[in-house]
C-alpha cells in the first residue's frame, strides 16, 4: 500500500513538474551550436589570422562577418530544424519559447559585439571566458522552464568561465576549454536530456559532474602535462651563447634570475607624439628558459617549474595605477604602474 501511495506521489510531481516545465529544447539545437562554436574556437588560431589582416580594424570587421554568418546560420538552420520538428509532432510555438529563443539570440549577438569590441577597446584575453559565460547564462534560463539538468550545466558553465579567469589559464588553455565546452558539452547535454522528468538531486548532482568532468578532462590535461618536445633538447646556458657556442639544431636557451633584460618601449596615441627607443632597465626575476632552432628563438618559453607556452600567452600585463599631477618643481608628470607576471598555474 505504501509503495502504490509513493508511486502516485512521484507521479503527480511529475506532472506538475511537466506543467511548470512545458517548454522542451531540441536535441538538434544543442549539436549544432555547440559544434558551430566549438569548431569556432578550436580553429580560431587559424582563420583571420594577424598576418592575414595585419590592420586590426579590418581583421576586427572580418571576425564581426564570419561570427554573424555562423551563428546567424545556425540560428536560421535551428529555427527551421524546430519548425519541421514540431509540425511534425503536431505543437505550436509557444509564448514562452518564443521569448527563451531571443535571449538565446541576443546572449550570441552579445559575444558577437564583445568579440568585435575587444579589437579597438583590449580584453581579448577574456574572450574565451566570457563566450562560456554567455553560454551558460542561456543554458541556465532555457532551463528554467525545460530541462532541469540544463541548469546545473548553465551553472557550471559560469563558474567554469569565471575559474578560467581567476586562475589566469593562458589563452590556449582557455581557447580548448571552450572548444570543448560548446563542440563536446552541448552534444554531450542532447544526449543527456531525458524530457524534463523530475530526478532526485542527487542524481542531477552525479549528471551535472559527470559532464563537467567531461568537458575540462582533455583541455585541463593538455594543460598540465602538454608541452613541446623542446623539453628533451640539450641545455644551451647563456653565457655559452653569448660566447658563441654551437646553438645549431634544436636547444634550451636557460637565462638565470639577475640576468638583464632591457625592455624597450614604444608610445603612440593623440596624447603624446610618437616615441620610440626608451628602454627600461630591468632585471628577470627567476630563470627563464627559450625554446631555440638554429639559433632562433621558436616562440616557446617556459619559467622555472612551469611548461611551455607560447611567449605572446606566457605573460599576464595589467596596468593597476595610472596618475598624472602637476607640481611646480617638476611640472607635468605621469605615473603608471605595470604589473607583469607570469600566467597559469603550470607548475609540474
Amino acid at each position: 500500500m505504501a509503495d502504490g501511495i509513493t508511486q502516485q506521489i512521484v507521479a503527480i510531481h511529475s506532472m506538475l513538474s511537466a506543467g511548470h516545465r512545458n517548454l522542451r529544447i531540441e536535441r538538434h539545437t544543442l549539436i549544432l551550436w555547440g559544434l558551430a562554436g566549438g569548431g569556432l574556437a578550436l580553429f580560431s588560431e587559424r582563420i583571420l589570422t594577424p598576418s592575414q589582416f595585419p590592420d586590426p580594424a579590418q581583421r576586427a570587421l572580418a571576425w564581426l562577418v564570419l561570427l554573424t554568418g555562423v551563428l546567424g546560420g545556425v540560428a536560421a538552420l535551428d529555427w527551421r530544424l524546430t519548425r519541421r520538428a514540431k509540425r511534425v509532432r503536431d505543437e505550436a510555438w509557444s509564448f514562452i519559447h518564443r521569448q527563451v529563443l531571443k535571449v538565446w539570440w541576443l546572449l550570441m549577438g552579445l559575444g558577437t559585439l564583445m568579440t568585435f569590441a575587444v579589437f579597438f577597446f583590449g580584453g581579448g584575453y577574456m574572450v574565451f571566458a566570457a563566450w562560456i559565460i554567455l553560454v551558460g547564462l542561456g543554458l541556465y534560463v532555457h532551463g528554467l522552464f525545460s530541462e532541469e539538468l540544463l541548469e546545473w550545466a548553465g551553472v557550471l558553465s559560469i563558474a567554469i568561465g569565471i575559474a578560467t579567469l581567476a586562475y589566469r589559464l593562458d589563452p590556449d588553455t582557455m581557447r580548448l576549454i571552450m572548444a570543448s565546452h560548446m563542440g563536446l558539452g552541448l552534444p554531450m547535454l542532447a544526449l543527456m536530456l531525458d524530457g524534463g522528468h523530475a530526478r532526485p538531486s542527487w542524481r542531477r548532482m552525479g549528471q551535472a559532474a559527470v559532464w563537467m568532468a567531461a568537458v575540462l578532462a582533455a583541455p585541463l590535461a593538455v594543460h598540465l602535462w602538454g608541452g613541446s618536445a623542446a623539453h628533451d633538447a640539450p641545455i644551451l646556458p647563456l653565457d655559452a651563447f653569448r660566447r658563441g657556442a654551437d646553438a645549431g639544431g634544436r636547444r634550451i636557451l636557460t637565462i638565470p634570475a639577475g640576468t638583464p633584460v632591457p625592455v624597450e618601449l614604444a608610445v603612440a596615441g593623440n596624447v603624446f607624439a610618437p616615441a620610440t627607443g626608451h628602454i627600461l632597465p630591468l632585471t628577470l626575476a627567476t630563470a627563464l628558459e627559450v625554446a631555440m632552432e638554429d639559433g632562433q628563438p621558436t616562440g616557446e618559453v617556459r619559467f622555472a617549474g612551469e611548461n611551455w607556452s607560447p611567449a605572446g600567452g606566457a605573460l599576464w600585463l595589467a596596468i593597476p595605477l595610472t596618475r598624472a599631477d602637476v607640481t611646480p618643481e617638476a611640472g607635468p608628470r605621469l605615473r603608471a604602474v605595470l604589473d607583469l607576471e607570469t600566467m597559469g598555474a603550470k607548475r609540474r
